[in-house]
C-alpha cells in the first residue's frame, strides 16, 4: 500500500483544490486571498458589475497578478501566448535529434 501526501485547500468548509506540493497549495491559497482582497476593491468601483463577474474579474487579475503589476508600474504587458508556443519541428528534426543522441 502506497502512502500519499494531499496538500488540501479550503475556503469557508469548502475544498477548493488539491495538490501533491506544499508549494503549489500555499501559491493557489495566497491567490485566492489576493482575489478575495481584490473583490472588495472592485465591488467599490463605479462601473456597475454583478457580483459574478466582480468575483470573475478578482480571479482573473489574481491570477496574472505579475502582468497586472508590470502594466500598473507603467510596463507594457509580455505577450505570453507567443512565449508559450514552441517553435514547431518536422518530423525530419525529429530524426536527425535521435540519430545524434544514438552516436
Amino acid at each position: 500500500m502506497a502512502v500519499v501526501v494531499k496538500y488540501v485547500v479550503e475556503r469557508d468548509g469548502v475544498e477548493r483544490m488539491t495538490f501533491t506540493s506544499k508549494k503549489e497549495a500555499d501559491a493557489y491559497d495566497k491567490m485566492l486571498d489576493i482575489a478575495e482582497n481584490l473583490e472588495g476593491l472592485l465591488a467599490n468601483a463605479d462601473v456597475p458589475l454583478s457580483e459574478q463577474q466582480v468575483e470573475g474579474l478578482a480571479l482573473q487579475i489574481a491570477k496574472q497578478k505579475e502582468d497586472f503589476m508590470q502594466v500598473l508600474k507603467g510596463a507594457k504587458p509580455s505577450d505570453k501566448k507567443a512565449e508559450k508556443k514552441p517553435k514547431a519541428q518536422d518530423s525530419n528534426d525529429k530524426v536527425t535529434e535521435l540519430k545524434a543522441k544514438e552516436a
